[in-house]
């Protein structure tokens, strides 16, 4: 059975975290979480991965805090942050939209999203969702920039971006984003019709790798089991789609 959209995407945000030592993945991470444990099998074991959210993996006995701790300590490699915006310099957006404070529109709050993009090395975005109204020219509120002047100090940041139509890497000196692969049936018209910020891109980008027979054998054993604790209904889509091929929508391919 050939890899669904679901598992491409596991598998593209997994291969970021390649040679971590300690990966964290917040609330409502259902594809993260996923991510994070195909590596840690792919590494033998060797990585290790907390989940906010479980009791199987997750070691913390002080919720957040200790989280933050860690991270502040230098012992958290790895973490993905998301928006309800997201622009081209990886600014990212989760107070709202429209003028502050009272705006037409509200996520779910900033929680320690900047302070952790400050202080852990490698940040993944991921946005399953790919348009205009999450990909934008500009965010509403910067709940966490991206990127900060060169006499403030910064251990952190993002390196990519993943969502539901592409994979891209985030160059910080020069403050903008760089097409790496397009998902299967997407193409670079569509992709930038559905981008409102500018991106580099290479002449022909390639497509994102599907994951191999050992990645998706993983995905289908070992991670569905796993993140079953946490995203019981996730796992029941990872089973659901295993059995059947459907077209790459990522419009309509969300739980």
């Amino acid at each position: 059975m050939p890899a669904t959209a679901d598992e491409i995407l596991i598998a593209a945000l997994a291969r970021q975290l390649e040679g971590a030592g300690h990966v964290a993945v917040g609330a409502l991470s259902p594809f993260p979480g996923a991510a994070a444990l195909l590596a840690q099998a792919l590494s033998g074991g060797r990585m290790r991965v907390t989940l906010l959210g479980s009791t199987r993996h997750n070691a913390f006995t002080d919720g957040a805090r200790e989280l933050f701790d860690c991270a502040a300590q230098g012992r958290i490699d790895a973490f993905f942050l998301s928006g309800g915006e997201i622009d081209g310099e990886a600014n990212i957006n989760l107070v709202g939209t429209g003028d502050y404070p009272r705006g037409d529109r509200r996520f779910p709050g900033s929680f320690g999203s900047a302070y952790l993009y400050f202080m852990i090395p490698r940040v993944i975005l991921f946005r399953e969702r790919h348009d205009r109204e999450a990909l934008v020219p500009h965010v509403s509120f910067i709940s966490a920039p991206g990127t900060s002047p060169p006499e403030v100090w910064r251990r952190g940041g993002p390196v990519a971006l993943i969502t539901g139509r592409a994979v891209f890497a985030f160059d910080r000196a020069r403050r903008r984003f760089r097409l790496e692969s397009l998902h299967p049936g997407q193409s670079l018209d569509g992709l930038r019709a559905a981008t409102g910020f500018a991106f580099d891109h290479p002449p022909a980008p390639p497509e994102t790798p599907a994951p191999d027979a050992a990645m998706l054998a993983l995905i289908r054993g070992t991670v569905g089991e796993r993140i079953a604790e946490t995203y019981p209904r996730f796992a029941a889509r990872l089973r659901a789609a295993a059995t059947r091929r459907s077209p790459f929508d990522p419009t309509t391919d969300r739980p």
